[in-house]
C-alpha cells in the first residue's frame, strides 16, 4: 500500500505542477482549443482521481470500518496484497489532510453552483425589466433569442434551460446580417457545448486551491479556450474574416484593440482570426485526444494493480 501512495502522490505532483506549466507556455493549444480542453480536462480529473483513490487506501488502512466495506466483497488474497496493516505513520495524515481537501472541493462547488444561480437568476429579473412589453398575441420574451433596446451593440449567452440568447438593438443596427450570424452562431457554441459547466468547475477549483498550478491555469486557459472554441465554431459557418469583423464591430466601444490586459483577449481573438493559425493534422488530433483521455487511468491502474496481481 505504501507504494501505491507514493505512486499516486508522484502522479498527482506531475499533473498538478509541471505539466500544467508547459501546456501554458505551448502553442498548439490556440491551434486545436477543443482538444486543449480536453486535454486540461484530463488533468484535472488525474489530479481528482489520484486524491480520491489515495484517501480511499488511506482510510482503509487507518480505519477497520471502511477496511471491512471496502474489502468485503474480496478474496484473502487481494486484501493481503494491499498490506493494509504495515500502513506507514504518515498515512493518518495522509488521509485526513485528504479527506479535508475532498469535503473543502465539495463546498466550492457548491457555493460556485448556488452563486451562479442566483447570478443567474437576478440577470433574468434584470432582463424581463429591460425587455420591451410585447403586443397581445405576441411570444413572450422567454424565447430562445431576446432583443434588448440599448444603443450599444452588444450579444451574448445566458445558461439556462432553455439556454437564451440576448443581443440589443444596437448590434442589430451596427452588425451585417453576415456579422449578426457569426456572433449568435458563436453564441450558440458555447450554449451547445456547456462551456458554462466548465466555466463553473474550474472556478470553483481555483477559488478553493489558489496555490495550486494545475487549478489556476485551469481556470485562466478555460475562460481564454471557450471563447477561441466558439469562434471557430462561428468561422467555420460565417468565415474568418466576417466573424473578425464583428467582433471588432461588437466591442469597438470597449476598446478591443487596446493593450489593457482586459482587453488584451479581445485583440488576440482578432488577430487568431484575421491570420489563422495552420491546424495540427487529424492523426496528430486523434493521438493527443488518446493519450490524454488514458492518463486518468493511472491513478486507477495504481490503486487496482495488486489486486489484479494477487487473482490465481
Amino acid at each position: 500500500m505504501t507504494v501505491c501512495l507514493l505512486l499516486l502522490s508522484v502522479v498527482a505532483v506531475t499533473a498538478a505542477v509541471p505539466v500544467p506549466r508547459a501546456l501554458t507556455r505551448a502553442k498548439w493549444p490556440e491551434r486545436e482549443p477543443v482538444v486543449a480542453l480536453w486535454v486540461w480536462q484530463c488533468l484535472v480529473a488525474t489530479v481528482l482521481l489520484c486524491c480520491v483513490t489515495a484517501l480511499a487506501l488511506g482510510a482503509a488502512a487507518v480505519f477497520g470500518t471502511v477496511r471491512a466495506q471496502l474489502f468485503a466483497p474480496a478474496p484473502p488474497a487481494v486484501t493481503a496484497a494491499y498490506d493494509l496493516s504495515a500502513a506507514p505513520p504518515w498515512a493518518a495524515a495522509l488521509t485526513v489532510l485528504l479527506a479535508c481537501g475532498a469535503a473543502w472541493t465539495t463546498a466550492m462547488l457548491g457555493r460556485e453552483l448556488v452563486e451562479a444561480r442566483r447570478r443567474r437568476a437576478r440577470a433574468r429579473a434584470h432582463l424581463r425589466e429591460r425587455a420591451p412589453d410585447l403586443p397581445a398575441g405576441l411570444p413572450t420574451a422567454r424565447g430562445p433569442l431576446l432583443v434588448l433596446e440599448d444603443e450599444y451593440p452588444d450579444a451574448w449567452w445566458m445558461p439556462g434551460n432553455p439556454p437564451q440568447l440576448i443581443v440589443t438593438t444596437g448590434a442589430l443596427h451596427r452588425l451585417t446580417d453576415h456579422q449578426l450570424d457569426a456572433v449568435l452562431t458563436h453564441e450558440r457554441g458555447h450554449a451547445r457545448a456547456r462551456h458554462d459547466w466548465l466555466l463553473h468547475l474550474s472556478t470553483a477549483l481555483a477559488t478553493g486551491f489558489p496555490r495550486i498550478p494545475l487549478f489556476t491555469h485551469f481556470c485562466d486557459q478555460t475562460h481564454r479556450l471557450v471563447e477561441l472554441a466558439a469562434d471557430d465554431t462561428a468561422s467555420r459557418r460565417c468565415g474568418h474574416l466576417t466573424t473578425a469583423l464583428a467582433l471588432i464591430e461588437l466591442n469597438q466601444h470597449r476598446g478591443v484593440l487596446s493593450c489593457a490586459s482586459s482587453h488584451r483577449l479581445l485583440g488576440e481573438r482578432v488577430d487568431r482570426l484575421l491570420e489563422p493559425p495552420p491546424r495540427l493534422g487529424r492523426r496528430h488530433r486523434a493521438l493527443t485526444t488518446t493519450v490524454a483521455a488514458l492518463v486518468p487511468l493511472l491513478p486507477l491502474l495504481i490503486t487496482f494493480a495488486p489486486g489484479l496481481t494477487a487473482l490465481p
